[in-house]
């Protein structure tokens, strides 16, 4: 797979990691809004070893977790992920959409605008037939995001994510598909 390709949205670029991205990054995941249904926050140090390892599979895999820059002010937004699912569960293997946005790029439309863009590399560049998006139940925001990619809910895929501490209210996982079109 060649190196990951620059995507372009009408208000988003979608590309490869770049020096000073780790530390956004990090900022980002320190925040107790963005980790709601992530867990807690994690120290920087931790995640700017994450941003790293994601910016190192980005290039080898050519697709995985893109950098969220914002068109109109060049300012890191947060991450669109399509990436093959980390864990074994009855519906993988998968490749996976999903976004992560800092809180002060919340309800703008990113991550339905980058999402959107995702899909299209994943069933037209990538040569998919389906693409799934996880989430915990608790998380109606991103399920909304799911719901306005036109992606359906397969209530008899939902699961535990062996990720989750089993005790955690955040354990049970949603699951949604698309196809291609």
């Amino acid at each position: 797979m060649p190196p990951a390709p620059t995507i372009e949205t009408p208000r988003l670029v979608l590309r490869p990691w770049r020096d000073g991205d780790a530390d956004e990054w990090a900022a980002m995941w320190a925040d107790p809004r963005v980790v709601e249904f992530m867990g807690a926050p994690r120290e920087p140090a931790a995640s700017r070893e994450q941003a790293h390892r994601l910016a190192a599979k980005l290039e080898a895999n050519g697709y995985g977790w893109w950098v969220a820059e914002v068109k109109a002010s060049g300012a890191f937004a947060g991450a669109i992920i399509l990436q093959d699912v980390p864990f074994t569960a009855h519906f993988t293997p998968a490749l996976e959409v999903g976004w992560h946005f800092a809180f002060a790029h919340w309800k703008h439309g990113y991550a339905t605008e980058g999402g959107s863009a995702a899909l299209r590399f994943a069933f037209e560049t990538l040569g998919r037939d389906e693409v799934v998006a996880i989430t915990s139940h608790l998380n109606v925001r991103s399920q909304a995001v799911m719901e306005r990619l036109g992606m359906m809910r397969d209530p008899d895929g939902d699961f535990d994510n062996p990720f989750v501490p089993p005790e955690s209210a955040l354990c049970r996982h949603m699951l949604y598909r698309a196809r291609r079109p």
